[in-house]
């Protein structure tokens, strides 16, 4: 499903994040959007972000599972993870780049190059920190847990001692973050517009099939709710 953005670029800090040089573009802007509501949309339909950083002078950039409470923004990993241990060792925390992207359609145009493709995508700079404090780690795993599939979370066994000293999380606070949104159709040169080329938009849907139980599970339990109402 496409959004249908109505903040422009310029909008205040009071109707959304502030602009800063990071989150700034040189092209396209009227694509860019500092709302929180559409940024915090664009985070809460998706899985996996990517997170880029820094290491050894050398850009790395990594798929990992997130999930967004309030204006924090959790990533999960593993207690051996460079990205976790670097920014357990740096002071005030791991300098990264996390982008989040929907494709929501294939834009097809008479010329090769005007083909694109409509999209929803989150950019956040920031510094990511480790969870130190036991309990927000303990909740913030829940929150990946609910991301995936609310109601979740309350519908399996939480984390041990042992599970938890084995995760690792960063935490990264959404202040510096915009949205970029293409929609709409093929924008084809006039000059173009009689050649005999098949051009529109070609949407592309997500969608859910139904649970597949697992060969252990128990005779009697039956699929939850909330597994019944994605």
């Amino acid at each position: 499903m496409t959004a249908s953005p109505e903040t422009p670029a310029t909008a205040s800090p009071d109707a959304g994040y502030a602009p800063t040089e990071h989150t700034t573009p040189t092209r396209y802007r009227d694509r860019t959007f500092y709302d929180r509501a559409l940024v915090h949309s664009i985070l809460d339909e998706a899985y996996v972000c990517h997170l880029g950083f820094v290491r050894d002078g050398r850009p790395v950039v990594l798929p990992t599972l997130y999930a967004r409470v309030g204006e924090r923004l959790y990533l999960h990993g593993s207690t051996g993870a460079r990205a976790q241990r670097m920014a357990g060792e740096k002071d005030p925390g791991l300098p990264v780049c996390v982008t989040v992207t929907h494709i929501d359609g294939l834009v097809l145009a008479r010329s090769s190059f005007h083909h694109s493709v409509n999209y929803r995508s989150v950019v956040i700079h920031g510094t990511a920190v480790q969870l130190d404090d036991p309990d927000e780690k303990q909740a913030a795993l829940d929150s990946f847990v609910d991301h995936v599939v609310p109601g979740r979370a309350a519908d399996s066994r939480r984390a041990n001692a042992k599970e938890l000293a084995a995760t690792s999380v960063l935490a990264l606070d959404l202040e510096e973050v915009s949205a970029r949104v293409r929609a709409g159709g093929p924008d084809d040169d006039p000059e173009d517009l009689h050649l005999p080329h098949w051009t529109g938009l070609i949407p592309l849907t997500k969608g859910y099939g139904a649970p597949v139980p697992a060969d252990t599970l128990a005779p009697g339990i039956e699929i939850p709710d909330y597994l019944r109402d994605l």
